[in-house]
């Protein structure tokens, strides 16, 4: 074998190498980004690409829940489940079903940028009795009054003789209706 030809061996040997070595160092690239792109989804995301799904939550104060998602909001879900469940986000401990898809904050929605008090309101302006699930485990049959920014007023007993206690969302697990 000629000098020249061996040189061409040894120099089309270290091409391959280097192509070898950008090729696992590109991979390795793509692999960082994707996860630099997941680490940006957030579980509101996921809920809004699954609504219609059937779904299995743990709820803080209330157990285990199985329905179907219906609406996605700021901190909140909307689940239906012969009752409406309306859910609080911060009391979700995981959730089952979801689709392995995410959408984007500018791509939802407006009225999933309401936020959990926008939820409450709807339920108040329906006039109905509603189920009050705290995160302690404890539940109370009222009617929901007035919604400030961070708390619900719900109103217990009889109208005549009603007692109204000021619940803090941070307390509130879910909503159910009736």
């Amino acid at each position: 074998m000629r000098w020249d030809d061996r040189l061409a061996e040894v120099f089309d040997d270290l091409e391959q190498q280097a192509e070898g070595l950008a090729l696992a160092e590109r991979d390795a690239q793509v692999a960082e980004q994707r996860r630099a792109e997941y680490a940006r989804v957030d579980l509101t995301g996921r809920l809004h690409a699954s609504v219609g799904q059937r779904l299995w939550l743990s709820v803080t104060g209330v157990g285990p829940l199985e329905a179907v998602l219906s609406r996605v909001g700021e901190g909140w879900c909307l689940l239906t489940a012969g009752d409406d469940w309306i859910v609080r986000l911060a009391a979700v401990g995981s959730v089952r079903g979801l689709i392995d898809r995410a959408v984007d904050p500018g791509l939802r929605p407006v009225t999933g940028r309401l936020g959990f008090g926008s939820a409450l309101r709807g339920v108040q302006d329906g006039r109905g009795e509603a189920v009050l699930h705290r995160v302690d485990g404890s539940g109370v049959r009222c009617a929901l009054g007035r919604v400030g920014a961070d708390f619900v007023e719900v109103r217990t007993g009889e109208p005549a003789a009603a007692r109204v206690e000021v619940v803090p969302f941070s307390t509130v697990a879910a909503v159910r209706s009736g």
